[in-house]
């Protein structure tokens, strides 16, 4: 029986799980992150970095699946979510969470 796939997202979930798909997405987050980063010079590749910043994928992967979760998004969406949160990185979330409160907190006044 085959199937069709609107997306590579959904071929990924059917193959895989929502979970794997989840975490897929932050780890290509994070690689895209990465290369931007060796692409600028700052750091190799292959280096001692990689090891300590996948749990930093995972923690993402979580926090955007909460996210996701949060406004009510299926898998398709809630994967298309974490792969950016997972490439802005804890520093780029914290800086749009920061803007996005003081915005709430200027509207208050």
């Amino acid at each position: 029986m085959s199937q069709k796939y609107s997306s590579l997202i959904e071929l990924l979930d059917a193959w895989f799980g929502g979970a794997a798909t989840t975490m897929i997405g932050a780890l290509v987050g994070g690689l895209m992150w990465h290369t931007n980063e060796v692409w600028k010079m700052r750091r190799k590749f292959f280096g001692k970095e990689l090891l300590w910043e996948m749990p930093i994928a995972v923690g993402m992967a979580f926090i955007g699946a909460a996210l996701a979760s949060w406004l009510a998004l299926e898998q398709p969406m809630a994967t298309g979510l974490i792969a950016p949160l997972a490439y802005l990185w804890p520093r780029g979330s914290e800086v749009l969470f920061m803007r996005w409160f003081a915005a709430k907190l200027d509207r208050q006044d």
